[in-house]
């Protein structure tokens, strides 16, 4: 499973490996979460498994990048350089989800189509919301995934208020994960709601989005970024990309 969805974070092996269809299925438990993380670990350190195939996006460390000279700054980060695939779109398209580590099987896919991704971690800072907010220079569109649990689905409810408040521009807000329909079309494994939660009592069986297998919910979230592309954009900007990157690598060789 691994070898085909990764990147994946540990919370998405251990919901795949829940799967009562499975011959030996985990237990849905925080023992049976514990064990998928042992063994992870395990099978990394004696190099059965790839370090880069679990992704995760909880801990992050900042880089300070030096260089010798000038020419060396040109020649290192032209292959940085990316045109802009979104100038002649009919929106700005974000991300936004619910987890860390729903971010980190998603952040490969953002940066290729080179949208912005921001993690709530649970309910969004009015910060947080406020900072984003202050790009917005005409319509977004925003990509949203989140738990299908009574918090869950209050989250992007909050986040949506809180976008619309700091802005004036036209906000296009949609929930493509979990959904309650995407329950059964998918398969997905639930567990019941908190004993002591008290909001939305209708909702009896919760599910985690990283429930949902790691390439449907890529798949989900690059349709949904796609729409707002002109057809044809993607190929024309991943040529410009080349032809810039060309350029910055001769003018450094030449400098």
């Amino acid at each position: 499973m691994c070898e085909s969805d990764h990147p994946v974070s540990v919370r998405h092996v251990f919901y795949r490996l829940t799967d009562p269809h499975l011959a030996e299925p985990v237990d849905k438990t925080e023992h049976g979460y514990k064990q998928v993380q042992h063994r992870i670990a395990e099978m990394r350190e004696g190099g059965r498994l790839p370090y880069s195939w679990i992704a995760d996006a909880s801990r992050m460390g900042w880089h300070v990048a030096t260089y010798d000279g000038p020419e060396s700054f040109i020649r290192q980060t032209a292959r940085s350089y990316r045109f802009d695939l979104w100038g002649d779109a009919d929106a700005e398209v974000e991300v936004w989800v619910e987890s860390r580590s729903i971010a980190g099987t998603l952040r490969d896919e953002c940066e290729r189509l080179a949208v912005s991704l921001y993690p709530c971690a649970g309910f969004a800072s009015k910060t947080f919301a406020w900072e984003a907010a202050q790009y917005y220079s005409g319509p977004v569109a925003i990509v949203y995934v989140g738990d299908y649990d009574p918090a869950g689905l209050l989250i992007d409810v909050a986040l949506e208020r809180e976008l619309r408040k700091h802005t004036e521009v036209d906000i296009d807000f949609r929930r493509v994960a979990i959904n309650e329909g995407q329950i059964a079309e998918y398969g997905l494994p639930t567990k019941p709601r908190k004993v002591r939660e008290k909001r939305r009592p209708e909702i009896a069986e919760t599910v985690e989005a990283e429930a949902m297998p790691a390439p449907i919910l890529r798949s989900l979230v690059r349709e949904a970024i796609e729409e707002h592309l002109p057809e044809g954009a993607l190929k024309y900007a991943a040529l410009m990309d080349a032809e810039g990157q060309h350029f910055l690598r001769t003018f450094g060789l030449s400098t």
